[in-house]
């Protein structure tokens, strides 16, 4: 993601990344994923309280994000509040989806 403005909670979150081992490439999908998280609050993502998670969950929800969209983001806000913001609370009010399952004949 270069060319973009680099904040010190993103280059905070890219070394954690980098600690753990994620290449370039794998770490795009949890940046962009966060970024948009902080536009839909319209403040820094690390100030984000349990209620507007929430928000963001049934936000995704309502605009028809697939569960492996979902799912994927979830991981990284699991990720970015975990490890880069050390809140391991807030990862009690995320939630997964599941995939549709269909009737197989």
């Amino acid at each position: 993601m270069t060319g973009e403005r680099s904040t010190p909670l993103r280059k905070r979150m890219i070394e954690d990344m980098r600690i753990r081992g994620l290449g370039d490439k794998a770490q795009n999908a949890p940046i962009r994923a966060i970024k948009d998280f902080g536009i839909f609050l319209g403040h820094p993502p690390d100030t984000a309280t349990p209620e507007e998670l929430r928000a963001y969950q049934m936000h995704m929800t309502d605009t028809g994000v697939t569960p492996g969209t979902f799912n994927a983001r979830v991981v990284a806000l699991r990720f970015f509040f975990g490890m880069t913001c050390g809140r391991e609370e807030m990862k009690r009010y995320m939630q997964f989806r599941t995939q549709p399952r269909w009737n197989r004949r």
